[in-house]
């Protein structure tokens, strides 16, 4: 491996019920992970979904376990240094058990959330031997990988900003559900800049900082398109 890159990580996928697509009917999506090489060592984004009976039944998981999705993008857990959790939902965070010793990083914000509202499953966040970095807010935790919380889907959501020589690529996560969806939040906040008339669609308040840092690609855990500017 080159000691620069980022892989997408297949994890499997799962089934949506229509009660949550808005579309009337089920859909299947992807749940992937983000490989992050670099000289100061492997960084993993998110881990994979845990094994639980009543997520079973609601989303009917295929599950690709961390060491077979690993092996596919030509590494192992051993060889991972670092993870970041976009957020702590079972589908971003169930093979964190499976890397102990490792820091892993979270907002503070969202590990509050973790151990104390019931969309969460705190069997998969306080495990056994896996430790915490809590950060509150931005924050590099190597030369050029950058954390940014982009908070929406959770409150304690956050992105990671590759710097990479060929552009840099930010791991999304779940900040958006499909890349489309990024493209009409970056589309709005440059038709507030350019005046437009209101109404106006919401965007987050972040997006302008992710733009800040110039993204050749931006990539997310629940869809195959990558956004390009």
């Amino acid at each position: 491996m080159t000691d620069h890159f980022v892989r997408r990580v297949d994890f499997g996928y799962f089934i949506r019920p229509a009660s949550e697509t808005g579309t009337g009917s089920p859909r299947v999506e992807p749940c992937f992970g983000y490989l992050i090489g670099h000289p100061g060592g492997l960084v993993l984004v998110d881990t994979g979904m845990g094994v639980h009976d009543g997520v079973d039944a609601h989303y009917r998981p295929h599950r690709r376990g961390l060491t077979e999705a690993l092996a596919a993008v030509g590494t192992r857990p051993d060889d991972i240094r670092y993870v970041a959790n976009c957020h702590l939902h079972f589908d971003h965070c169930g093979g964190n058990a499976d890397l102990p010793g490792r820091p892993i990083f979270a907002q503070r914000a969202e590990l509050d959330l973790a151990r104390t509202h019931e969309h969460y499953l705190p069997e998969f966040v306080d495990v056994p031997g896996v430790t915490y970095e809590e950060l509150d807010g931005e924050a590099e935790i190597l030369p050029g990988v950058v954390i940014v919380p982009t908070p929406g889907h959770t409150a304690g959501h956050q992105s990671v900003v590759v710097r990479h020589p060929d552009g840099t690529v930010i791991v999304a996560g779940q900040s958006h559900d499909q890349a489309t969806a990024f493209t009409g939040d970056v589309l709005a906040r440059r038709a507030a800049a350019d005046g437009a008339a209101r109404p106006l669609p919401f965007a987050p308040a972040w997006i302008p900082r992710l733009l800040e840092f110039d993204p050749a690609r931006v990539v997310f855990a629940h869809d195959n398109a990558v956004w390009e500017p």
